[in-house]
């Protein structure tokens, strides 16, 4: 579902603009948060409130944790040694060097993202470190960069919330999955619909707010790519965070973080 009259090529290259933008961004400036608003507070204070630990935040290199998110995916994908996983949306890299550590050095770690910009900060990020099991390749979450039937675990992180054509996420999800890989994501839904002013309003489209789809829409999404197990679980506590997302306005009337999971049949 994208926003009223907007195409979707202009939901992109907005998207795109606005986090090309917070890669860029000096240490201490990015704002966190999915809005980019200058309420948030530091990286390690927004990873926290996600469900980050201390000790998963100080194992990634340093500039990888922008503060962006809306949950800890790795909470929930229960990794394991030697598997392969994808990160759709991987931004500086966080979450995928976190995966690298829990497949060790028998699995592998696949990050896409459409900004070339954060791409070139995530390569970075790999390079000072030297993690070798991790790649990140340029591409759009809706036409994936990646082999048929390659990857057992996908996570993304407040991602899918920002693409015009979810029903496209989930079908290219199920592609590349193995039979019995798994998805494991964190992301916005949307408790009711959101008002036609909000829908409109580009800042809190690229703030993850706007593009929310309902509940029982991402089901059913997920249900037609061929997903079964699916799960949709709201976090009622991700208020706490949400509402800095858009000060003043009413978002955490219509929208939460959720725990979204679903598995290929075997």
């Amino acid at each position: 579902m994208s926003t009223p009259e907007t195409h979707p090529d202009t939901l992109r290259q907005a998207v795109r603009t606005f986090y090309a933008g917070t890669a860029q961004a000096a240490p201490g400036e990015t704002a966190g948060c999915c809005s980019g608003s200058n309420c948030c507070g530091p990286a390690p204070t927004l990873s926290a409130a996600l469900g980050y630990s201390a000790e998963e935040m100080a194992a990634v290199p340093e500039g990888a944790n922008l503060g962006l998110g809306c949950g800890n995916p790795q909470a929930i994908a229960a990794l394991r040694p030697g598997e392969t996983v994808l990160d759709l949306g991987s931004g500086a890299g966080f979450d995928c060097f976190l995966a690298a550590r829990a497949v060790g050095e028998t699995g592998r770690v696949i990050g896409v993202d459409m900004t070339p910009e954060m791409l070139a900060k995530a390569r970075g990020n790999a390079a000072k470190a030297g993690i070798g099991n991790v790649e990140f390749r340029l591409g759009e979450i809706e036409h994936l960069p990646v082999a048929d039937g390659s990857v057992d675990v996908i996570l993304s992180n407040c991602v899918v919330n920002l693409s015009p054509d979810k029903p496209q996420v989930f079908a290219e999800a199920y592609r590349v999955l193995r039979p019995g890989g798994r998805l494991a994501i964190s992301d916005v839904v949307a408790l009711i619909d959101l008002p036609e002013d909000m829908r409109r309003d580009l800042a809190l489209y690229t703030g993850c707010m706007a593009g929310a789809s309902r509940i029982d829409e991402v089901e059913a999404m997920l249900s037609a790519a061929g997903f079964v197990e699916v799960r949709v679980t709201p976090k009622v506590e991700s208020h706490k965070f949400i509402r800095d997302w858009a000060p003043g306005r009413p978002v955490t009337d219509y929208v939460v973080s959720a725990n979204i999971e679903g598995v290929k049949p075997a």
